[in-house]
């Protein structure tokens, strides 16, 4: 009997990320880009849909952002494993996309000699961290060690649909773009803001793209 093939879905708003990471792995044998997806709502429907084995997803993503795609994905198949893919090598980001369940991740510079090393041991279950992050992350790591870790706390006690509306509001979207987007009417979504703000007691909405910049949920 053939080996089972790894099925693999490939998140990033690049066309040029996707096409070439979808080469380096499926010059590996039995595996399989499933899918490709340019933002993290169209993950989430595509993994939810294609039920890949692996998700490969970019950190910053329009519509929404790879934290909050991996914690969707995860909390409806559990045994997805994902793999972080980002330009940053901060320590915050890192441990936030840590917690929302992801179990490595590669600096997109590294991506070309990493990716496929990184691919191959998650389907092991184990973790992969990027060759230049160094000793120092070894403590961030721990967050990544096991099924039982997998789900960390989220901050800023923010739910699924605030998380959501927090990056759309930093991404530019009015209230009524919002609403628009989500399928909500804009009372719902003015409602939303004023908790949202009221929660990172901030002033103004300037302060809400701060502090999605800060957190890396949006590119500066």
């Amino acid at each position: 009997m053939s080996e089972k093939r790894t099925r693999i879905l490939l998140a990033d708003d690049h066309e040029l990320v996707r096409k070439g990471l979808r080469i380096l792995l499926e010059s590996q044998p039995g595996w399989e880009v499933c899918g490709e997806a340019s933002d993290g709502r169209t993950a989430v429907e595509m993994s939810r849909r294609l039920k890949p084995d692996i998700v490969v997803m970019d950190v910053s993503m329009p519509e929404m952002n790879g934290f909050e795609a991996t914690r969707q994905i995860l909390a409806k198949q559990p045994k997805v494993e994902v793999l972080a893919l980002s330009m940053h090598e901060s320590q915050q980001i890192i441990r936030e996309v840590l917690s929302a369940g992801a179990r490595g991740y590669v600096l997109k510079s590294d991506a070309g000699s990493n990716i496929v090393a990184a691919v191959e041991a998650l389907r092991r279950h184990t973790c992969y961290f990027s060759t230049q992050l160094g000793e120092s992350l070894k403590n961030v790591a721990q967050l990544a060690g096991g099924r039982g870790q997998r789900r960390g706390k989220v901050p800023g006690a923010l739910t699924t649909r605030e998380r959501e509306i927090l990056q759309l509001l930093a991404e530019g979207c009015t209230n009524k773009l919002v609403a628009a987007r989500l399928g909500i009417s804009v009372k719902t979504a003015e409602t939303h803001r004023a908790r949202i703000m009221r929660k990172l007691d901030v002033d103004s909405v300037a302060d809400v793209v701060r502090y999605a910049i800060r957190n890396g949920l949006i590119l500066a």
